[in-house]
């Protein structure tokens, strides 16, 4: 009996590990080149995520890198360092989706789901249309 008691014991815990709330991923988080930072934060019941480090934040010139490949004018002075990249996700069932992730080295913003995997990795997936036309990026806590 003690040991039918240990083994439920032992299974529920496992299985609790699976388990996670909307809020698992909140924090900090670096992509997979190592580039940058990426703070995920709540506003209300969606999530963003901005850039709070860069590898390299300044230009050739030693100025702060501006969002020069933005499509509209009136953004590409902004700096990189700061831009929230991450937008309006909603949690579903252990996954965040519905969000748009931009990408300040083309310019361009795509459809974005992301989950967090058993090993505790942030799998990023960005897509035009469906989500199997798409990349993937693994990110990973920042401690």
């Amino acid at each position: 009996m003690r040991y039918i008691s240990l083994l439920l014991l032992f299974t529920a815990i496992s299985f609790s590990g699976f388990s996670q709330t909307s809020d698992a991923i909140l924090g900090k988080w670096i992509n997979s080149s190592g580039e940058a930072h990426i703070d995920i934060s709540k506003k209300g019941d969606k999530f963003f995520g901005k850039i709070v480090w860069l590898k390299a934040p300044k230009d050739e010139k030693g100025q702060a890198k501006l969002d020069v490949k933005n499509p509209e004018a009136n953004l590409k002075t902004r700096p990189i360092l700061g831009l929230e990249m991450l937008k309006d996700f909603v949690y579903d069932d252990g996954k965040w989706v519905d969000g748009k992730i931009y990408d300040p080295k083309t310019g361009k913003t795509y459809s974005c789901n992301m989950n967090i995997k058993a090993n505790g990795d942030l799998n990023v997936r960005g897509y035009i249309g469906i989500s199997l036309i798409g990349r993937s990026d693994t990110w990973k806590r920042a401690k």
